[in-house]
């Protein structure tokens, strides 16, 4: 049972009146295994009617949870039952498709694991990044109705003006100031702890659940080798740090030194910082303002750097078909677009079964766009090849992104940038399979 309720939970600096599952933020994890038939039962407490997406799988698309897409609205009072076998093993999350709910603390893990993986690790650490505002004087739905309003983002606490910047990111950081940044539900001055030895290896398996924030996230000297992304694995790769775009996940092993040393998620081109730490015996834990300083080099970025472990290559082949994304706004009242539209669900992109299909994103504003694509996972086609197997990767400002999918899940299917405001903006699109 999965029980969406208003409630209140402790941040650590702030106890605040949210949504969660549970009571628990974030929610309590589900863990199956890769081939196991999932069955979740929603029950709606909330005061708004709500869905689940199950971020990440490729699953049967009348569980995909897009209300007046494959779904209805799970009204206040009512339930869904989610039913669906879970096709690949990795690390996944789940969260509403409902407005800005996902900027509230309505989240959770979805951890699949792989029977045949070989598992080369002592313990799993599993921990969710996430901006937070719900509960300290405004909520999700005033920011959105703010934005809107004034026509354009940095809108601060106060009202005031304060875009955040970041030359990793391109430029803008973002589009909301947020008074907290949380790891695994709690801020920097409150972090859980993870009780592990001197010289273990502990794999991280890290989702970035916000709203409007990419995390910059690694252990100061100690570097980590990352293993996946999205789910899927990549060649090992050596890095202090890895940027996070919302909605991505990363996996990564470190081994545990003989000091206790905080995993930390710096909130990019944005003055906050929060951790979770690593803790093999007594001792306190360092300054994170001084260890935070050990990761302001050049982060890997998985869109570019991680390529894919060979057995998922994709077979080379030219695509059927090629459509544009073209990325627009913001434009007068707040509106992003795709093609020079807003979200239409009936005016999607057609494919047609066993078509390789190749999406072009090209970002023509100066704000980075996490786009996600329901449903599937894509090739990103990099500069030296073939990149990593994801669902959501970080489109820069001014440049483009070509990703390749082959068409074999019908359905139809949305895609949308993961900054929550842009996507209930309008930066919605529907990939729609077509006889």
């Amino acid at each position: 049972m999965l029980n969406a309720a208003p409630g209140e939970v402790d941040l650590g600096a702030a106890r605040v009146a949210t949504w969660t599952y549970g009571g628990e933020l974030p929610g309590r994890e589900i863990r199956v295994r890769r081939g196991d038939l999932l069955r979740v039962r929603l029950d709606n407490r909330l005061p708004r009617p709500t869905t689940v997406h199950w971020h990440g799988l490729a699953l049967r698309n009348d569980m995909d949870g897009v209300p007046g897409l494959t779904q209805p609205e799970v009204a206040p009072g009512a339930g869904f039952d989610y039913a669906f076998t879970v096709p690949d093993a990795g690390t996944y999350w789940f969260h509403p498709h409902v407005g800005v709910q996902l900027d509230r603390g309505l989240y959770a893990p979805l951890i699949v694991e792989d029977p045949d993986e070989p598992g080369d690790y002592d313990q799993e650490l599993v921990v969710v990044f996430d901006d937070w505002l719900d509960g300290t004087g405004r909520d999700p739905d005033q920011t959105l109705g703010d934005l809107l309003a004034s026509g354009m983002g940095g809108m601060d606490m106060g009202g005031g003006m304060a875009m955040p910047r970041s030359d990793l990111l391109g430029g803008d950081a973002g589009d909301v100031t947020y008074p907290y940044f949380l790891a695994n539900g709690r801020t920097a001055d409150a972090a859980r702890t993870l009780d592990v030895r001197p010289g273990q290896r502990v794999r991280l398996r890290m989702i970035n659940a916000s709203g409007d924030t990419a995390f910059r996230v690694g252990v100061p000297g100690t570097p980590m080798t990352l293993t996946h992304t999205d789910g899927f694995p990549v060649v090992p790769t050596a890095a202090d740090a890895v940027l996070l775009g919302m909605g991505e996940c990363v996996d990564a092993v470190v081994e545990v030194p003989d000091a206790v040393v905080p995993l930390l998620g710096l909130a990019e081109g944005k003055d906050g910082i929060t951790q979770v730490l690593l803790r093999p015996g007594p001792g306190a834990a360092p300054d994170v303002v001084a260890a935070a300083a050990a990761l302001r080099g050049s982060p890997v970025t998985p869109v570019n750097d991680l390529p894919a472990a060979e057995s998922l290559v994709l077979p080379g082949r030219e695509p059927d078909v090629v459509h544009p994304m073209t990325l627009g706004g913001p434009e007068p009242g707040y509106t992003w677009t795709i093609n020079g539209r807003t979200y239409d669900p009936t005016a999607g992109v057609p494919v047609r079964e066993g078509q390789r299909v190749r999406l072009r994103f090209e970002n023509t504003t100066t704000m980075f766009h996490p786009m996600h694509l329901h449903g599937h996972t894509f090739q990103v086609r990099g500069a030296a090849g073939a990149g990593p197997r994801k669902d959501t990767a970080t489109v820069l400002p001014g440049q483009a992104l070509e990703v390749d999918f082959d068409a074999d899940n019908a359905g139809q299917w949305l895609t949308h940038c993961h900054n929550v405001y842009h996507g209930e903006a309008g930066m919605m699109t529907v990939v729609s399979y077509v006889e």
